[in-house]
């Protein structure tokens, strides 16, 4: 299988390992750190004494998972379905997940045909609430087919709202995602997104630290998160509330150093509080990929200056546009009053006032003078604007 290749004993313990030891368990991590794959894989095996930093209640059901362990079924029901198991140091595992420490995974489970280490170099998690407002599924969808047209790769967890929203608009747009579960990648989960899920693994990447057939938890889902965070260069927040898992991968970027992100939405709304309260801490407002691109992305990668309607006054010099914005929008004023809101001589005023008649933008009524229509439109909206 590639990504396995020359690993031996290395893959076949972490392999066995992955049915005792649950994701992000600290204590197993600094057991593989301190003593080795192959020790703790025969101390396991062997039900000797238990490792430091466990009671003995949990050392007996780590050997009792131990004892029906197969790696080798695993890895051959792993490669009947597409499956590869990448290992930490090898050439497809992203280096950015080192820094979870003793909490790194094994290893991953990967399905799809694209090299993991080379799409998490330049990828955006997008995440958010599952119950999320139609609001919040046309944000997560636009800014991750924008994300994908601009060549990034959207990393989200395959559930429902928002995480469905942005894998769907990544491909729809025909970019890279990655749908990183909290179950075995073969399983896919939540059922009514098998679909879903297949479709990213064809056009993209499935992810998991769990072995084929294995059934997600709500700890293995809080768990998951921090390898999206650590996948990614920065992580987006749609919607969520006060309690949202979201706000779990958010922190989690944050800890790792990471960019934290957050799309506001209404004030009232209590599926925006989350978001809200992670704004006024440290994360970075931003409304569209061009700005999630300019945060991420490398130096000269800005997003365009924002900027209001090009107004007719806009174009015009600094008297001119003096003038202009002294007539009354509604009705007609004498040169003498426009003179006087415009700090000028009512002579520079009139003379003003015909050049802006030659342009279209004021009109002469009698002894006063007033506003066009096209005064007050928008440049791009009138009909001569090209």
């Amino acid at each position: 299988m590639s990504g396995t290749a020359g690993c031996g004993g290395e893959l076949l313990g972490r392999v066995f390992l992955t049915r005792v030891v649950e994701p992000g368990d600290e204590t197993g991590g600094r057991w593989m750190r301190e003593y080795g794959v192959d020790a703790v894989v025969r101390r396991l095996r062997d039900g000797g004494e238990p490792l430091p930093g466990v009671s003995g209640k949990r050392w007996a059901g780590m050997v009792a998972r131990a004892a029906r362990a197969e790696p080798h079924r695993d890895l051959a029901l792993a490669r009947d379905a597409g499956v590869r198991f990448v290992l930490p140091g090898s050439a497809e595992w992203p280096g950015q997940l080192d820094d979870l420490g003793d909490a790194r995974p094994l290893g991953l489970w990967v399905r799809g045909g694209a090299g993991l280490r080379m799409w998490a170099l330049r990828s955006v998690a997008l995440v958010g609430a599952r119950a999320c407002t139609e609001y919040g599924a046309h944000m997560a969808a636009s800014l991750a087919a924008g994300l994908a047209e601009r060549g990034w790769v959207v990393v989200s967890g395959g559930a429902y709202g928002i995480d469905g929203a942005a894998h769907r608009g990544a491909l729809g747009s025909g970019g890279a995602t990655v749908a990183v579960l909290a179950c075995g990648v073969d399983r896919p989960y939540p059922r009514g997104h098998a679909g879903l899920i297949g479709r990213i693994a064809e056009q993209g990447l499935v992810v998991g630290e769990l072995p084929p057939g294995e059934h997600p938890t709500p700890s293995r889902f809080v768990l998951r998160n921090r390898v999206i965070a650590a996948l990614t260069r920065g992580t987006v927040v749609v919607e969520a509330a006060h309690r949202s898992g979201s706000l779990v991968t958010a922190r989690a970027a944050r800890r790792l150093g990471r960019h934290v992100m957050g799309i506001p939405g209404p004030a009232t709304s209590g599926l925006s509080a989350g978001v809200h309260e992670l704004l006024r801490q440290d994360a970075v407002l931003v409304t569209d990929a061009a700005e999630v691109v300019e945060l991420v992305g490398d130096m000269g990668e800005l997003a365009p200056e924002r900027r209001g309607p090009v107004l007719p006054r806009d174009l015009l010099d600094p008297a001119g546009r003096q003038v202009l914005a002294a007539l009354p929008a509604h009705v007609t004023a004498p040169p003498e009053d426009i003179a006087r809101a415009a700090q000028t001589t009512p002579d520079d005023a009139v003379a003003r006032l015909y050049e802006l008649r030659a342009l279209g933008y004021v009109e002469r009524h009698g002894d006063g003078w007033k506003l066009t229509r096209q005064a007050m439109m928008p440049v791009r909206d009138r009909p001569d604007a090209r």
